[in-house]
């Protein structure tokens, strides 16, 4: 029968691992750093520069889809994300409104601190009660999501102006009526700062959610 042989070496290194890990003061360093490390790097982390800010919001006061008076009073402190539609649209807006229902999910966990904005662009069609069922439609969250419309005038005003986004007159097109808008969606800051402008592909969704979060932990840090 052949014996195995162990080296000096091997038995050296072996005893040291055993007693490293039989000694009590090993884990209570590895407990602690565990535990201490995340923490470190919270408070230590380097934030990404600051987003630009690309325009400025007047204040406005729109009415929403219960028929009750909603704007930027209101949005006062949260972080939102706008966007820009009509419930009779048959080109993107379905899609749009769609892929909206998908940020509302992923902001599941910030409901307090942000929110959602579509604005219609076809107030004459899209009253209240019209944006109440698209709502419901939709499963729109009422404490996130808001369906607001207001004069054309002051749909316009706002837009050009506030957001910088297009936004056409009512025309028949075919067979049904369209208004040219932007199917971008804007994220506004907890100033009413347009700090971005996003399409709704998977990247431009992701780089959305994560600029969020920026705004919302900045002003929780400040």
């Amino acid at each position: 029968m052949q014996a195995t042989v162990t080296t000096p070496g091997q038995m050296r290194q072996t005893n040291f691992i055993e007693k490293l890990v039989g000694s009590k003061l090993f884990w209570v360093l590895a407990v602690t750093f565990l535990f201490a490390y995340p923490i470190y790097r919270s408070v230590y982390r380097t934030l990404p520069p600051e987003l630009a800010v690309l325009s400025i919001l007047p204040e406005y006061r729109f009415v929403d889809e219960n028929g009750k008076t909603f704007g930027s009073h209101e949005l006062k402190g949260k972080v939102y994300v706008a966007n820009f539609m009509f419930t009779s649209c048959t080109t993107f807006c379905p899609k749009l409104l769609v892929d909206v229902q998908k940020v509302q999910h992923r902001m599941r966990g910030v409901i307090d601190r942000a929110a959602i904005v579509s604005f219609t662009v076809d107030p004459e069609t899209d009253t209240p009660a019209v944006l109440f069922a698209r709502a419901r439609e939709l499963k729109a969250n009422p404490f996130v999501w808001r369906f607001l419309s207001s004069s054309i005038e002051e749909t316009k005003k706002l837009l050009v102006e506030g957001f910088k986004v297009p936004v056409g007159d009512k025309e028949i097109a075919g067979s049904v009526m369209e208004v040219a808008h932007s199917n971008k969606l804007v994220l506004v800051d907890q100033a009413g700062r347009v700090r971005g402008y996003y399409n709704t592909d998977k990247d431009s969704v992701n780089q959305l959610m994560i600029d969020m979060g920026l705004l919302i932990n900045r002003k929780k840090e400040s």
